[in-house]
């Protein structure tokens, strides 16, 4: 295969987010490559992937609106058009709306990503402490 990209793209294992119509649609991924310029996604399913998509990354907590350049069974290439700016909506707001809407628990579920990316971060750095964590022993 032909290179064909500006930028090398650097391997990765991160959980992603593809969102769709208007935010009423998703579906999970895993981005198996990254660079500035674009991504390459792992999928399950990539014939209902539209053209055009954003693309969350709860560990980045970057949102990237996204072209499709290429397909197949169980990937897709892509190309960042411009970072999207998440609009954030209160989790209030989404605890009052029907259990059946659907762009509720899609905010729902981004701030579940949200607050485990947080979580995963916090832990590293906890892990990174001396061990001591310099408190007194009892005597």
């Amino acid at each position: 295969m032909s290179e064909n990209r500006k930028e090398t793209r650097q391997r990765t294992f991160l959980k992603g987010r593809i969102l769709f119509n208007k935010g009423a649609s998703s579906m999970d991924c895993l981005v198996r490559d990254l660079s500035g310029a674009g991504a390459r996604l792992a999928l399950t399913e990539t014939s209902t992937l539209p053209d055009a998509f954003d693309l969350y990354i709860p560990q980045k907590d970057k949102t990237y609106r996204s072209a499709l350049i290429w397909r197949r069974d169980d990937a897709v290439g892509i190309t960042f058009v411009d970072e999207a700016a998440p609009v954030p909506i209160p989790v209030a707001a989404a605890l009052q709306a029907t259990p059946d809407d659907s762009a509720a628990m899609l905010i729902l579920m981004r701030r579940v990503s949200e607050l485990e990316a947080e979580n995963a971060a916090l832990r590293r750095l906890l892990t990174s402490l001396p061990a001591g964590g310099g408190s007194a022993s009892p005597a």
